[in-house]
């Protein structure tokens, strides 16, 4: 989209301007659609409407056309900016990203959960989330500022998908402090996927078009991140949900819960059925009932995650405190040919095209 250039008569308005009273308004600008950005993507409580919210915008992209040289690279308006790449640069993870242990059956889980109290002495804290079915991908931030994103590639080597990942709306260039005070230096483990209806829309308009569809929503999640060409990612519905600190500056975080709630106030989504129980039963009774409630979702999933809460005690080799437990195997290739359906979507309202 060709950015829009002030007019005559906007350019005499701005021309009153001092460049700090440019520099402010710009700013501004940007720490409220920053605000808003947080509202509608992570809270799903928007305070404008799509409208107000393009009124916004446009009045950034044409303050920064008026005013080239105080563009930021953290400014809304530079979610797609570069041309496209011959290849992905090969980047080395922050942390190894290693497979969990996989545990199938109920007895395994209570081997699980005996092993761990054996370990840390009785008592044990678990929390449990949805496993995405999507891409892993980790993300840093430097300086509050979106620095660099990797996929998962062998585990400890990926591939640099940074410009891509700028383009999902629901990932923050620029993380927020209005909570409590951004860290230095923030590495984060997240997944990026499409939503089931998203992805028969996106289907559907590749095939009137005589392109070649994707089998199903992760493949097209993948497809759509590793585009060569930025502008082509910026074009598909990509979700982004955080779900793991890796290493953060000048923070002691002693639990997982803890890290979740850090991740949320600087304004980075996280899994909202995650639950915290204490009990091995209550793990088992929870994985019914996801396992249940699974066609319900317009998002998939394969599996819960079952983590100690106590980071430091995860974090030892002793414990290993971390497993996956897999959903009952279905057929996830009939959902994708039934018709429309009511299903419970990742928490969003609705997807913005605008910064």
């Amino acid at each position: 989209m060709a950015t829009a250039q002030p007019s005559r008569r906007e350019k005499g308005a701005l021309g009153r301007l001092s460049r700090d009273e440019t520099a402010r308004r710009l700013e501004a600008l940007r720490r409220e659609i920053r605000r808003h950005n947080y509202l509608y993507y992570v809270e799903s409580k928007p305070e404008i409407s799509d409208e107000e919210y393009d009124r916004l915008f446009e009045a950034l992209r044409r303050l920064e056309a008026a005013f080239p040289d105080l563009i930021t690279p953290d400014s809304p308006t530079q979610r797609v900016g570069a041309g496209p790449r011959e290849e992905f640069p090969i980047t080395e993870h922050t942390t190894p990203m290693l497979s969990l242990d996989a545990t199938r059956e109920a007895a395994e889980v209570r081997h699980f959960d005996a092993r761990l109290r054996k370990a840390l002495g009785g008592h044990v804290r678990y929390v449990m989330e949805e496993k995405f079915d999507g891409i892993s991908v980790d993300l840093v931030y430097e300086g509050s500022v979106l620095a660099w994103a990797v996929t998962r590639g062998d585990g400890r080597r990926g591939e640099g998908i940074t410009e891509n990942v700028k383009t999902i709306r629901s990932v923050p260039l620029c993380l927020r402090n209005e909570e409590r005070e951004v860290p230095a230096f923030l590495a984060l483990r997240s997944e990026v996927l499409m939503n089931i209806s998203a992805f028969k829309t996106l289907n559907r308009q590749l095939l009137e078009a005589g392109e070649e569809p994707f089998a199903n929503p992760r493949n097209a999640a993948s497809g759509s991140l590793r585009q060569l060409a930025p502008r082509i990612s910026g074009g598909r519905p990509l979700e982004f949900v955080a779900y793991e600190v890796l290493a953060v500056e000048g923070r002691d975080l002693k639990a997982h819960t803890q890290a979740l709630q850090a991740l949320r106030s600087w304004g980075l989504r996280v899994p909202e059925r995650a639950a915290v129980v204490t009990d091995v039963e209550a793990v088992i009774e929870h994985h019914a009932r996801w396992t249940a409630e699974r066609d319900a979702l317009d998002y998939e999933i394969d599996g819960i995650v079952i983590k100690l809460d106590d980071l430091k005690a995860r974090s030892t080799a002793q414990t290993r405190g971390a497993t996956a437990l897999p959903l009952r195997a279905g057929n996830p290739g009939g959902r994708y040919g039934r018709g429309p359906r009511s299903r419970r979507p990742l928490p969003q309202p609705r997807y913005r095209a605008a910064g």
